[in-house]
C-alpha cells in the first residue's frame, strides 16, 4: 500500500475539518456582528426614551423577544430529537463511508467556533 491508497480517505478528513473550521469560525463572527447590532438598538430606543423622544412598551419587548427565544429553543429541541432517529439507507450509500467526513467537520467546526 502507498500514499495513493489512502489520499480519497485523507481528502475527506482533510477537506471537512478545513470546510468545518470555514463554517464556525464564520457562524460566530455573524453572530458577534448581530449581538453588537442588537444591543446598539436597544440602546438607541433606550436613550431615545430618556430623551422623551418616544416611548417604548417594555413589557412589549419582551413578549416579543420571548415569544421568539421560545421559537428558537422549541426548533432547537425538535432537531436534538430527530439527530438520533434511525435512517434508512439509500441503495449503493454506505454509512461507513459518511463517517471521517462527518467527525472531521465537527471537529472542524469546533474549533472555528473557539478561534472566532
Amino acid at each position: 500500500m502507498n500514499v495513493a491508497d489512502y489520499a480519497p480517505f485523507l481528502g475527506t478528513i482533510g477537506g471537512g475539518f478545513f470546510l468545518g473550521a470555514l463554517a464556525g469560525y464564520a457562524i460566530k463572527k455573524v453572530m458577534k456582528i448581530a449581538a453588537v447590532i442588537v444591543g446598539l438598538f436597544i440602546d438607541a430606543l433606550a436613550y431615545l426614551e430618556y430623551q422623551g423622544i418616544l416611548h417604548v412598551d417594555w413589557i412589549r419587548v419582551q413578549t416579543v423577544s420571548q415569544s421568539g427565544i421560545t421559537w428558537v429553543s422549541d426548533a432547537l429541541m425538535h432537531i436534538s430529537k430527530n439527530i438520533g432517529a434511525p435512517h434508512t439507507a439509500t441503495p449503493g450509500f454506505e454509512i461507513s463511508n459518511i463517517i471521517p467526513l462527518t467527525s472531521s467537520v465537527s471537529a472542524g467546526f469546533m474549533l472555528g467556533v473557539l478561534r472566532g
